[in-house]
This record gives C-alpha cells, sequence and structure tokens, in this order.
C-alpha cells in the first residue's frame, strides 16, 4: 500500500514521544486526508485517535484505514470542543491544521489540548508566520487574519509574528522551537511558505 506522509516534522515529534516514559496514546486534531501521519504512530505501537471537521478528508482517511487494514480511531469532531476527557491522552498534536481559524478559536483549542493532555504529556503545534507570502491577501477578518482560496475553497489563514503565539501556551516549558522559511514549486509556481514549529511539555 503506498503511504507518503509530507509532514515529516512528525518524525521529529514521534522521535521526543518515544523518549518519554507515558502511555502511548495520542491525538491527531485535523487527521484527514488520503495519508493519515497517525499510521506512524500505530506502526510504533501508540493507541491512537483523530479528529477531523472536514467531511471529505475524513472519508480520505477511512478509505485509507480500510484499505491497509487498521483503525486509526479517526472521527468527526471539532478541535474547540474535545469529546475526550480531562487529562486523559499522553500525546497531541495539530500540525498544519490549527492556523485554519481564527486567533480566538485557536486559543479554545489550544485551551481544550492542554485540558486533555496528561500532565508531563506532549503536545505538537505549527502556525503560519508573517514571513509567508500569503500575508496581507484575500479578505481581511482581523489582525493578520485573512479569508483565502486554497484548493478551490474559502479557508481562514491566521498569521503570527515569531513569538506571538506563546501567548497561548505560556502556562507549558518550550522544548522545541523551529523558525522555517521554504521555497518550493508548487504546481508550477515558486512559493515561500513561513511555519513556527513548535514542541510544548504540560507541567506535571
Amino acid at each position: 500500500m503506498k503511504f507518503s506522509i509530507k509532514q515529516t516534522q512528525l518524525y521529529k515529534f514521534l522521535n521526543y514521544c518515544n523518549e518519554y516514559n507515558l502511555e502511548k496514546t495520542i491525538l491527531d486534531c485535523g487527521a484527514g486526508g488520503a495519508n493519515p501521519p497517525l499510521y506512524i504512530f500505530e506502526k510504533s505501537g501508540y493507541k491512537t485517535y483523530g479528529i477531523e471537521i472536514s467531511d471529505s478528508q475524513l472519508e480520505k482517511a477511512r478509505n485509507f484505514s480500510n484499505q491497509a487494514g487498521i483503525n486509526l480511531n479517526i472521527s468527526k469532531g471539532d478541535m474547540r470542543k474535545l469529546s475526550f476527557e480531562d487529562q486523559s491522552l499522553s500525546y497531541i498534536y495539530s500540525y498544519n491544521s490549527i492556523f485554519h481559524m481564527s486567533k480566538n478559536d485557536i486559543q479554545k483549542s489550544i485551551n481544550e489540548i492542554k485540558r486533555v493532555l496528561k500532565p508531563g504529556g506532549l503536545c505538537c503545534l505549527n502556525f503560519l508566520s508573517l514571513e509567508d507570502e500569503g500575508v496581507g491577501t484575500g479578505k481581511e477578518l482581523g489582525n493578520n487574519e485573512f479569508l483565502q482560496m486554497e484548493r478551490g475553497e474559502e479557508v481562514i489563514h491566521s498569521y503570527f509574528n515569531i513569538d506571538e503565539a506563546e501567548s497561548f501556551f505560556s502556562d507549558m516549558k518550550i522544548i522545541y522551537k523551529e523558525n522555517r522559511i521554504i521555497e518550493r514549486l508548487y504546481e508550477g509556481k515558486k512559493i515561500k511558505q513561513g511555519y513556527i514549529d513548535y514542541i510544548l511539555e504540560k507541567s506535571k
């Protein structure tokens, strides 16, 4: 079966998770798509859970699971209101997903992630930076928040300066941070993307 993960930074997160002596439970907030990254955690012995708000992306993930003969436990859900008990999961990530909402909703989502995460657990989040070429395009909704076209659909993109997002998780320990600027070809056109990646530990 063909499997290709584009979010290679999640391999780094997997390595960090493997170093911690916690129950191997993990949640992906934004888990849909034809190549769900939860697969690499399932293959490493983790009990996986995923939520996805898009019906089409959820269907793609379910098709993958059926073809692979596995159950990644991906269901319809909204990261602004997680249906998990307090302090119930060891590891959580939202990669290339959480910035598709307003900054107010991002705050709600991160509060939910912190609620569900076990003490000493890890989460991995990434944000669009002001280095990204998308800043300023589309309809402005708020402070560096824009409604933009992506794959034929209107979606929100929120952009952050280098330290701005840290106000959301000032009560957590930053154990990894990377400011990435990528130039690549997309549909024959050179584009510039900017991301700020975090791996964070919840206080014990």
